[in-house]
């Protein structure tokens, strides 16, 4: 079975086209500044990616050229749409109506819907690129795989507010958690290599969004992120966990909108407004290399949060066996791999230099016969929906 995966966002659109019998890649690409000027699409043909500037008035336009270039004779990726099994596509958030992934149908599609409220900014966009599809594709089946189910296994405990227990139960106020098909995947993975289902797990996906999760027995007990994904860890621009009274305490001193503070706390915070160099770490860090006090404080920021977290999951899951990095920076970072790590060696966390001398593989980076395994697991996030679609469509086709 080949499954096309889709993750749309508000003017972009990313794709991946997979064999699931040997879950090779057939190829992948992007369309970016769908409506915009300046619109175009990049495939890759598995030598060079092809680049190709056209007009994308919306997401239903941009698919049919990326459909229209999967079955181009010149790549030879397929013959025809029809050896399309089905379609995967990201969606962000499935409130607590989904606690896995879904085959759609129209009431999966008017609870996503009511979702948007939840997700302004992504729903939408994924929602667009189902609807895009189905129009596309009619018949073939489609599988919503979502950011929030993983975390769906959290107790109250872990994932209710102190507000007033009314703003949960009319407007669904509470902890949601995101990241969760890289978390999910990464877990299983190092379960897979220890050989344990049974395993207390604190995986890190760090990038210029970023989040830790506590996995216990694979199933999420807590993470960072939490009503949406500005929560938690310092992030590229997002701040992260502040303390709510500096809300309208700016709002007066500045005076600020909400919509306005709501934009800094967003995107123009975190990394970037600390260091006030970049929101991407490889600057800041080199920033920091030539003596730039506010970037290495952005980093020691970041480097305390993630430390923080990773310690006091293990409190809540009463022991911990393996941490794991992911994501851009958790992949190809040793120097942040090192930095969070040190000073948990009362834990039993503990670094080889040697071994964290990698970048973007799959390695164990902690001693041997460590107490604490420390691995860096690459996510696929792609061939994690890839995985979840053809669970729930190979009995229909």
């Amino acid at each position: 079975m080949k499954i096309f995966v889709i993750n749309c966002g508000s003017s972009s659109l990313k794709f991946q086209l997979l064999d699931m019998q040997t879950e090779e890649l057939i190829t992948s690409g992007l369309v970016e500044r769908i409506g915009i000027e300046g619109s175009c699409y990049l495939i890759n043909d598995g030598q060079e990616k092809h680049r190709v500037f056209t007009d994308l008035p919306d997401h239903a336009v941009a698919l049919q050229h990326v459909l229209d270039a999967l079955v181009d004779p010149k790549f030879g990726f397929i013959s025809s749409l029809d050896e399309i099994s089905a379609v995967g596509h990201r969606v962000v958030h499935g409130a607590e109506a989904y606690a896995s992934s879904v085959l759609i149908d129209d009431d999966v599609m008017n609870e996503l819907e009511k979702c948007t409220e939840l997700a302004p900014l992504h729903n939408p966009a994924n929602i667009i690129g189902i609807e895009a599809i189905q129009k596309l594709m009619p018949g073939t089946p489609n599988v919503g795989v979502f950011d929030t189910a993983f975390h769906q296994t959290m107790e109250p405990a872990a994932y209710i507010y102190a507000l007033p227990y009314e703003m949960y139960t009319k407007h669904g106020v509470r902890r949601y958690g995101f990241h969760g098909t890289s978390h999910k995947y990464v877990s299983e993975r190092v379960s897979a290599i220890l050989g344990r289902d049974d395993l207390k797990v604190v995986t890190c996906h760090l990038g210029n969004g970023a989040s830790v999760t506590a996995i216990d027995s694979g199933k999420s007990v807590e993470t960072s992120m939490g009503f949406t994904p500005l929560e938690g860890l310092v992030m590229g621009t997002r701040s992260g966990q502040i303390d709510p009274a500096i809300i309208s305490f700016l709002m007066d001193k500045e005076n600020m909108t909400i919509d306005e503070l709501n934009n800094m706390l967003n995107k123009k915070s975190g990394i970037l407004g600390v260091s006030g160099v970049s929101s991407d770490f490889r600057d800041v860090e080199a920033a920091a290399d030539e003596g730039h006090e506010r970037s290495q404080l952005a980093l020691d920021v970041f480097h305390r949060r993630v430390k923080r977290y990773i310690a006091s999951y293990a409190a809540v899951m009463g022991g911990l066996d393996a941490i794991v990095f992911t994501g851009g920076l958790g992949e190809n970072s040793g120097r942040s791999r090192k930095l969070i790590c040190e000073g948990m060696e009362f834990m039993g966390v503990e670094i080889d230099d040697e071994r964290n001398d990698t970048r973007g593989k799959e390695v164990e980076i902690s001693p041997e016969g460590a107490k604490v395994k420390i691995y860096v697991i690459p996510t696929n996030e792609e061939l994690a929906i890839a995985r979840d679609t053809l669970a729930l469509t190979k009995d229909l086709v």
